[in-house]
């Protein structure tokens, strides 16, 4: 693989990113201080969306699985044909109805479009790593340049956020406290936008239509600089593995539910970190002037620490690299206890490491699953996207319930919109999803991923045997 190549794959991967990152940070906070719905309704448009995209994950596998290969190859079509659809429903995502009863629908409705497009996006495009090459360090690199560039996509899509819409969140925006105010009004959403609202969503569109922007540079450059291989190893004897079929066997397939079970929980505690941060920062840490400076340190963190975790993982292994994702624990504890600006800085830095590592590893580690499943049934093709479909389907639903619970929990504790200063429920509930929850979660992905079979060893060995079958 030419590097022009792998990185034209990897700019492709970027706009997802760029776009995942902006809803993932912001868009919570914009369904409760912009939309003004409540906690309970924005915890079942983030579970419903995140749901809606997870269950679109093995549909969206079982007809890639029935692909027949084009000019353009098998799984490029998909990529390029959801493209527009997408972009759509990202700008709506982020539009306030002129129309106060019918917001939740019309966010539930575009965000479930949005996950579920993503899906249809994700899954060839992550897939198409297996048709990259066939060499195991090609494989791998290509992965080190995709996730370097979807973590500065990332950083991109958050910074670019972040700058555009702070206006809306600075505290000249909090001018009043309604405090004192012991009615339950806020429940009733507004027929009407009043002007603040107005601005504030203003500035989430012109957002929206830089990203939008975004999205379709990176499509086109992935379109003109990947070309797509037909699978090298099958027969033309061989047939295409059926998709329930297919599921059965990944579904018993040790070193895949270790892998997926393990990061499962690790990508549920990362997306809480993303989910409340912003809110954390904003109503709990009295950082609401800095948060997005603090995102950003923690994405340019993640974004140049990649390179040095594929370095990490080459020299040491990819179990043993595992260990970085740990390294936000203790400190992520600290800002919860001790919330200073300097440390606040000091945590965004570590945390980028960790999501760095928590981000490549699992799409580092499944080409090895795959490629142990393909000796173990030589005579099958077609398994690629099934594993890559339902590995995206349980960690996205593995997410939206997390975001779903810990924005329930907010309504639990009692979180009302407008407030600049919220009650002591709230701000503990908020320091839990922070600092408690995601160490617990993270710790009992490690543990699980101790008992993962894959070695450096069995790699060489089944690089070996597949060079053999080839």
């Amino acid at each position: 693989l030419s590097r022009c190549s792998k990185l034209c794959y990897a700019i492709g991967g970027a706009p997802n990113q760029v776009a995942g990152s902006a809803a993932s940070f912001f868009l919570q906070i914009y369904l409760l201080d912009i939309a003004h719905i409540t906690p309970f309704h924005a915890s079942l448009v983030l579970f419903i969306g995140k749901a809606s995209g997870a269950v679109t994950d093995p549909v969206a596998g079982f007809f890639i699985s029935k692909s027949r290969w084009t000019k353009i190859g098998r799984l490029m079509p998909w990529v390029l044909a959801c493209t527009p659809f997408t972009i759509v429903s990202y700008f709506f995502m982020w539009y306030l109805p002129p129309f106060g009863s019918g917001r939740v629908a019309w966010y539930l409705t575009f965000h479930c479009l949005f996950q579920a497009l993503t899906t249809l996006f994700q899954v060839p495009y992550s897939a198409l790593t297996m048709f990259l090459s066939t060499d195991q360090k090609e494989r791998d690199s290509a992965t080190a340049y995709r996730m370097t560039m979807e973590v500065l996509g990332t950083l991109i899509g958050a910074a670019l956020q972040g700058q555009i819409v702070a206006s809306a969140h600075v505290s000249p925006h909090c001018t009043v406290n309604p405090s004192g105010n012991t009615t339950d009004s806020w429940h009733d959403t507004p027929s009407v936008p009043d002007p603040a609202d107005l601005l504030s969503h203003q500035v989430y569109m012109i957002a929206a239509g830089v990203i939008a922007g975004v999205y379709l540079l990176g499509i086109v450059v992935l379109f003109l600089g990947v070309k797509e291989r037909d699978d090298p190893y099958a027969l033309n004897s061989d047939r295409a593995i059926p998709f329930c079929k297919g599921l059965a066997l990944t579904m018993k397939h040790g070193p895949y539910v270790k892998l997926t079970a393990s990061f499962l929980l690790i990508s549920t505690a990362v997306q809480l970190e993303q989910g409340n941060f912003v809110l954390f920062c904003t109503h709990a840490a009295g950082l609401r002037n800095h948060f997005q400076y603090l995102v950003v340190t923690i994405l340019v963190s993640a974004a140049v620490s990649v390179p040095f975790w594929q370095k990490f993982l080459q020299r040491f292994g990819k179990k043993c690299a595992a260990c970085g994702i740990s390294w936000m624990i203790p400190f992520a504890v600290m800002l919860v206890t001790i919330p200073n600006l300097t440390l606040a800085y000091f945590v965004a830095f570590i945390s980028g490491l960790s999501i760095a590592a928590s981000l490549l590893l699992p799409w580092s580690m499944l080409p090895d699953v795959v490629d142990n499943f393909r000796l173990q049934n030589p005579h099958g093709k077609g398994h690629e996207t099934i594993f890559y479909s339902s590995y995206v389907f349980f960690t996205k639903m593995s997410a939206g319930i997390g975001l779903g619970i810990s924005a329930a929990g907010l309504e639990f504790a009692g979180y009302k919109p407008g407030l600049c200063r919220q009650s002591d429920d709230v701000i503990l509930a908020l320091k839990l999803l922070i600092g408690a929850v995601p160490a617990i979660l993270i710790l009992l992905g490690l543990f699980i991923l101790l008992f993962y079979p894959i070695t450096e060893e069995s790699r060489k060995e089944t690089k070996l045997a597949l060079e053999e079958l080839r």
